[in-house]
């Protein structure tokens, strides 16, 4: 397989550290809100990484964390009136959910930021002794200039950096804001302030910076070297290259071999933000779409380009997605038919052309990752599948090749049973059950039932004249 190392800016042979093992890390979430879309890309990409990894025989530790110490959790809190943890628990649990929906996988590993303060007091502690940081009234900085490859990541030349920071450092420096010996220095430990969590450190009670702790917590659970770190390009940098940094600095080993980064999703060809009224989170675009049809459709593209989310582009995805699953339901009945005959000559000869179709979609996934030829190879599949399997077809032969789409697909993370078809009564019947649960506050229930309703591709919509539904 062959990877597109951000590192390098070359197409370079994956060869693991360990024969036969991979270690992955992929930045996740920080827990403050539902996760939203944009969220969703890498999450929906690295997942299929680690299955195809999987599939071609390799032991995969895939390790994501949740951030669930930082100024948006603690704001979030204040707002509430509860502790941070409160608000990080409840959206781990909800990202945790969409996730499912999503058809991604959980992480071997799933650590918390919270969880790991002594081993990032630790890192702190080595990157002072060795020169790499220093303490200034509680804040400890990463000092930047000590790491002489700094910027190897993100190809950007330090002193253009220091350049763009020059004329802003000169005035807080003026007004004694800043005591950071350089402008590009970074912030490794940081002061508590009033009505934040702290932890107690050798600088003072405080917590940590966030570049800090991916370090730790990839250190932990993979070790001093990752095979493959991955995220979105949004985090190149600076938070890539500061990990690469204070890493290198207090391991004086490599950090990471491979490093991957997908595009940026916009929303009808515009940035995603607020105020542009385009953010979506996972659980609104679930409302609307099966979230299948959203996987499909992220792996349409290759996980490198930038992907624009439209109507138009969902509804391409939701047809292919559809030619897949009504192929599949087709060769399980097949399958279930004509069980005692044998296989006829002709039904050989056509699956001794099966490896073909696996070889292609291999060949696709080999060359960095490229799922959207995998899914051309797919179509290629599915179409060989509607010509010759016909009814007088084995149900031997019909199996053969369900069993392969079934097996690609699953590489894909795509699910190809259809759900069983939910009738209108037990709809409605669940609808008023629904009625009562938030009748009686139950609202966990009501939740469970709109959910429920939603795998089933029904969404309800609450009216004036009482709760509408409908079929997507």
């Amino acid at each position: 397989m062959k990877i597109l190392n951000t590192l390098t800016k070359k197409k370079e042979e994956f060869k693991p550290i360990n024969e036969g093992k991979v270690g992955i890390y992929v930045c996740g979430p920080t827990v403050y809100d539902f996760i939203h879309i944009g969220n969703a890309r890498p999450m929906i990409v690295f997942d299929t990484l680690r299955r195809y990894l999987e599939y071609r025989g390799y032991e995969v530790n895939y390790v994501s964390n949740f951030t669930d110490v930082d100024d948006k959790i603690i704001k979030r809190a204040n707002e509430e009136g509860v502790e941070s943890k409160v608000i990080s628990e409840r959206y781990i649990a909800e990202c945790k959910k969409d996730m499912e929906s999503l058809n991604v996988r959980p992480a071997t590993t799933h650590p918390k930021a919270t969880e790991e303060i002594p081993d990032m007091i630790e890192m702190v502690k080595t990157l002072i002794e060795k020169g790499h940081a220093y303490e200034k009234n509680g804040t400890v900085y990463f000092r930047t200039r000590s790491f002489e490859s700094y910027g190897k990541l993100s190809h950007k030349n330090i002193d253009d950096l220091e350049s763009g920071h020059r004329a802003d450092n000169h005035q807080l420096k003026v007004s004694g804001e800043d005591e950071k010996e350089d402008g590009l220095d970074f912030v490794l430990w940081k002061p508590k302030k009033e009505g934040e969590p702290s932890w107690e450190s050798p600088w003072g009670d405080g917590r940590p910076g966030w570049h800090l702790e991916c370090s730790v917590m990839s250190k932990k659970y993979i070790g001093d070297v990752i095979d493959i770190h991955a995220g979105g390009e949004d985090l190149i940098f600076p938070h890539h290259e500061n990990e690469i940094a204070q890493s290198e600095a207090a391991n004086d080993k490599e950090f990471a071999r491979y490093w991957m980064h997908n595009g940026f999703l916009k929303i009808n060809n515009e940035k995603m933000s607020k105020s542009l009224g385009n953010f979506f989170t996972v659980r609104e675009i679930g409302e609307k779409y099966d979230l299948q049809v959203i996987r499909f459709f992220m792996l349409s593209a290759h996980y490198r380009s930038p992907l624009n989310f439209s109507e138009e582009l969902v509804a391409s995805s939701k047809n292919g997605l559809e030619r897949i699953v009504t192929a599949a339901t087709k060769l399980k009945e097949a399958a279930g038919k004509n069980t005692e005959a044998e296989l006829t000559a002709e039904e050989k000869e056509l699956i001794s052309k099966l490896p073909e179709f696996e070889e292609k979609f291999d060949n696709a996934m080999d060359d960095d990752l490229n799922t959207a030829d995998a899914i051309s190879a797919l179509f290629e599949f599915v179409k060989f599948a509607n010509t010759n399997v016909k009814e007088e077809s084995t149900g031997s032969f019909a199996k053969e090749i369900y069993d392969l789409l079934a097996k690609l697909s699953e590489v894909l993370g795509i699910i190809i049973e259809k759900k069983e078809e939910i009738l209108d009564s037990e709809i409605e019947a669940l609808i008023e059950e629904r009625k009562n649960a938030r009748k009686e506050k139950n609202f966990a229930r009501a939740d469970e039932i709109r959910n429920l309703l939603l795998e089933q591709g029904i969404v309800l919509e609450d009216t004036r004249e009482g709760v509408k539904w409908k079929r997507v």
